[in-house]
């Protein structure tokens, strides 16, 4: 954890109280970092809560947080829907849903309440950088970060530059997550970055697999993992990270590229609007609501 009077960025807004946007301020506040979490509603903002100490409890039982104080960590994070208590932070990170509509509104908001030397970073999985950076006053303080999920407990994250992010920014970046205990692999914007054009497109392609009945989901999972050394296959992956979220990301790479390789899977849209999102909503590919 760096020494508090070395944290170049002490104050942090993360937007966005979903799966991501807490694992995000749970790294950030065990590395020393405030944080202030805003997302629409009360609701939400308790579902992040209990999300938080969930998170908390599982770092620490898995071994990784001998050194931290859970409760120390759970008072650097304030959560909120006020917008305004944002005019102090000193970086921002975005994690709201992958639509664009909600995104542009989302940095609206921002601009309006940001200092004007603050960094935005995009936390997404397929929209493009640039498309986002145009949508603000700052395109050279715009970045992407497209963090792995369980966010605590990745120590990779792709950082993304967008065609007007400055060779200044890229380096704010890189030390932002170097505060937060990250290392930074920079890439070049285009939707789906590296990770996601190829995650995907084999997720989507898995889903086909079970659609067309040539193996089970647990075949299909047990296949990677033996034959491959994954520690999770990919419709494991999916219930993870969320159908939905995965629909989602295909979505925006089909329109994005306009090519017939990123068709959403028919079986994925059909869960995805009978609520089986993954693991957040109890079912996806397996049964959660035993565990």
């Amino acid at each position: 954890m760096p020494e508090a009077n070395k944290i170049e960025f002490p104050r942090v807004g993360v937007i966005g109280a979903g799966v991501m946007g807490v694992g995000v301020a749970q790294s950030l506040a065990q590395t020393g970092h405030e944080v202030i979490v805003v997302d629409i509603s009360d609701d939400v903002l308790e579902r992040a809560r209990r999300e938080l100490r969930q998170g908390i409890r599982t770092w620490m039982m898995l071994g990784k947080g001998a050194k931290i104080d859970a409760k120390a960590v759970t008072e650097r994070i304030v959560f909120t829907t006020d917008y305004e208590r944002l005019g102090v932070v000193d970086f921002v990170v975005e994690n709201v849903t992958e639509k664009w509509a909600l995104k542009q509104e989302v940095y609206a908001r921002l601009e309006a309440v940001c200092r004007p030397e603050v960094v935005f970073a995009a936390n997404t999985s397929a929209i493009s950088i640039t498309k986002i950076g145009a949508a603000t006053r700052r395109p050279a303080q715009m970045v992407g970060m497209h963090f792995m999920n369980p966010v605590p407990m990745k120590p990779m994250v792709e950082l993304i530059r967008a065609f007007h992010t400055s060779p200044e920014t890229l380096a704010t970046g890189q030390r932002f997550l170097a505060e937060m205990g990250k290392e930074a692999v920079v890439v070049n914007d285009w939707p789906g970055f590296v990770s996601n054009r190829v995650l995907m497109l084999t997720i989507n392609e898995a889903v086909f697999l079970l659609q067309d009945q040539v193996a089970s989901a647990v075949n299909v999972d047990r296949i990677f993992k033996g034959c491959f050394g994954h520690k999770m296959g990919p419709l494991e992956t999916a219930d993870l990270i969320g159908l939905d979220t995965i629909l989602y990301s295909i979505e925006v790479l089909h329109e994005s590229y306009n090519d017939s390789k990123y068709r959403p899977c028919p079986l994925l849209k059909k869960m995805v609007d009978a609520g089986l999102h993954g693991r957040k909503s109890g079912r996806g590919f397996y049964d959660y609501t035993s565990k």
